[in-house]
């Protein structure tokens, strides 16, 4: 079973819908990477699965429960966001203390530990720090949450590439060490793609892709070469993009096979995840890779 189910969920604030009608799983202790462009519908997903919001229509499951006003399934998530709200008044200690009573797998050590290697000051106040230092803090409760389900929204804002680094390492190794169910919203999807083990693509408040990261990868090329070769070999394959330059054909297909393009004299790329993504949400059509809208386990 799943970890994270949703079925037939749609959330609308006043005439807009932000989720339409989504039916898709989230795989038990893997790491899922949510993407989609700018009001695709992520925040609105993970805002219902950590109860912080109502679904309109649909259902909602969490640990195989409703997680709306649930403590016992409430106590097992733990949700960062980019803009993670904290009383400006309270110290990093404060905010920590509140975040180990409300987080029963909460691991000291870990959290000891990171507050060292992203140097924060336990007494400053939360208001003094920079946005850098507020999104360390987010990391430092995430990771030492050790919440059987973690979910990250775009958590790194204002990291530093270094820091932003040890943040993917020690995520990968705290899963391990703690087996988790993450799902990660994020816009660097190339500088996450090593971490994911699936991938759920939103556009516009649908699913369009639920699948394992090599199959998607997998699935999308660049084959290029002389107009009518191209043409021929892409003619009843799903074509995302295209670009004509100086008698080169360039496109970007879905379901190609790079042998057999390969054969008949044609380029083939395999193109970096993030313009994988960029291809499949600019070119919006439901995911016929299989498990498609469903559980990605």
């Amino acid at each position: 079973m799943d970890a994270i189910t949703l079925t037939g969920v749609t959330k609308r604030f006043g005439d807009v819908a932000a989720l339409d009608d989504v039916s898709v799983g989230f795989g038990r202790h893997l790491i899922t990477g949510l993407v989609g462009r700018n009001g695709a519908g992520k925040s609105t997903l993970l805002d219902l699965v950590s109860a912080r919001a109502r679904a309109t229509s649909g259902s909602v499951r969490v640990q195989g429960e409703d997680p709306f006003e649930n403590r016992r399934v409430l106590a097992g998530v733990c949700a960062i966001t980019e803009n993670q709200p904290y009383p400006s008044r309270f110290s990093v200690e404060t905010v920590l203390h509140g975040a180990a009573l409300l987080h029963p797998r909460w691991d000291a050590q870990v959290a000891d530990d990171l507050i060292e290697v992203f140097a924060l000051r336990r007494r400053q106040k939360v208001g003094k720090l920079s946005r850098g230092q507020r999104s360390a803090l987010g990391v430092v409760i995430a990771l030492a949450s050790r919440a059987p389900i973690t979910l990250l929204d775009e958590p790194y804002v204002g990291l530093d590439a270094v820091a932003r680094r040890v943040f993917y390492d020690r995520l990968l190794e705290d899963v391990v060490a703690a087996p988790r169910t993450v799902i990660f919203s994020s816009h660097l999807i190339d500088e996450i793609a090593h971490l994911l083990d699936h991938l759920v693509v939103l556009d516009r408040g649908r699913v369009v892709l639920a699948a394992p990261v090599d199959l998607v990868r997998d699935s999308v090329l660049e084959v290029s070469g002389p107009r009518v070769l191209v043409d021929a070999f892409v003619d009843g394959l799903d074509v995302l993009a295209r670009a004509d330059l100086a008698g080169v054909t360039r496109v970007t297909v879905r379901g190609a096979a790079p042998d057999e393009a390969a054969l008949v004299g044609l380029r083939v790329r395999a193109l970096p995840l993030q313009e994988v993504l960029v291809a499949l949400t600019t070119h919006p059509v439901e995911a016929t890779l299989a498990p498609v809208a469903g559980s990605v386990s």
